[in-house]
């Protein structure tokens, strides 16, 4: 079986997807195609922002977001020390310094206070501007955004919210990707809406920073691509992709976000008394990227993944490594424990998921664990 089936959804999707692509194919609009702003205006409206931005990637579109506040050496951006590389990498590439900060061991997302203490830690050492938190809605799940932006904001520092596992979640009523001073998220093929390819996007309120990113997504044009005000690079989402897409929106918005909750729910019903299950609190709702459990130790979870594996069922560690433990972060200062994250990437493991999962397939899946 698959990890998430995409061969699945694509089936049930060919004939709208086929269309689509045909349709830019016939059109060879290739770049900056009519299905581009098509998209960008929807996803714009659904997560309830003035602008989306799409770009190449998800990592582009932090870096991008970076660019735009003009963060660089000196700068301090705190990172969850539990999440993919990328959280952390793009902070680097823009020459500013990433601090890592431990999770909620419920949530698995960024613990407010842990980023307090690092907040205060940094500012004490003196060597180092706090500018910028970025957050991930690490499995699907947005953050704790009321604290996390009430701290943030009481040290002058921006929230930029990494959404690019957690695009369609809710907090309290608002949409992922809106919860910040501004948001990406990833087009990635696994994310819970991705194209067939890699692509990203950015969302933002302010009308001078979406002027400033399609600026430096396309060479740092000015009014037309000959006109170069600025230096910028090539990051934009292609039409076929943009075109994919938007048939891949419909389906997510009108059922494949309501059965992937379902299936979790499935998943956690089973599991509630066998494993640590993952915690959705009040007034939140996942968009499901992962389903994501605890277990005992490193030696039971490579039992339960042997017994998986037997069965022809596959799993994922998502992550084995902490980011202040990675290679390429080595030298930075860590102003804080994070306890938490040691132990996550010890004992988690995620389960086959999507929306397209059937009940006696997650009965059984359980029932090896």
């Amino acid at each position: 079986m698959e990890f998430r089936d995409l061969k699945k959804q694509y089936q049930v999707l060919k004939a709208d997807i086929d269309k689509a692509v045909i349709e830019v194919m016939s059109e060879c609009n290739f770049i900056n195609g009519r299905q581009v702003r098509e998209l960008e205006e929807q996803l714009a409206a659904y997560v309830g922002v003035k602008h989306c931005i799409t770009c190449g990637n998800g990592t582009d579109a932090l870096s991008m977001m970076l660019m735009a506040w003009g963060i660089g050496p000196g700068d301090a951006v705190f990172v969850p020390d539990f999440t993919f590389f990328a959280s952390g990498e793009v902070v680097s590439f823009e020459g500013a310094t990433p601090v890592f900060v431990d999770v909620d061991p419920d949530t698995y997302n960024m613990d407010p206070e842990s980023l307090e203490q690092a907040t205060l830690a940094v500012e004490a050492e003196g060597k180092l501007k706090a500018k910028v938190v970025i957050p991930v809605d690490l499995f699907g799940l947005p953050a704790d955004y009321d604290r996390i932006n009430e701290i943030a904001h009481s040290h002058g520092m921006k929230v930029l919210e990494d959404g690019a596992q957690g695009f369609g979640g809710l907090y309290k009523g608002r949409k992922a990707c809106s919860l910040g001073d501004a948001a990406t998220t990833s087009f990635f093929p696994a994310k819970p809406l991705g194209c067939y390819g890699d692509g990203g996007a950015i969302f933002t309120n302010s009308d001078q920073e979406a002027e400033y990113l399609r600026s430096i997504a396309v060479h740092g044009k000015g009014y037309y691509k000959y006109d170069n005000v600025r230096i910028g690079w090539n990051s934009r989402l292609d039409t076929i992709q943009a075109a994919i897409l938007l048939v891949k929106f419909k389906a997510f918005q009108e059922y494949e976000l309501e059965a992937v909750n379902t299936v979790a729910s499935w998943y956690s019903e089973k599991l509630r008394d066998m494993v640590k299950i993952p915690v959705v609190p009040e007034e939140h709702y996942s968009s499901w990227a992962q389903y994501t459990i605890q277990l005992r130790d490193e030696n039971q979870r490579k039992e339960i993944q042997r017994r998986l594996k037997e069965q022809g069922i596959p799993t994922m560690v998502y992550y084995p490594k902490p980011m202040h433990e990675q290679i390429a972060f080595k030298g930075l200062k860590q102003y804080v424990p994070c306890p938490v994250t040691e132990r996550l990437c010890n004992t988690v493991v995620s389960l086959p998921l999507d929306g397209y999962l059937k009940k006696n397939v997650s009965a059984r899946i359980s029932g090896i664990i």
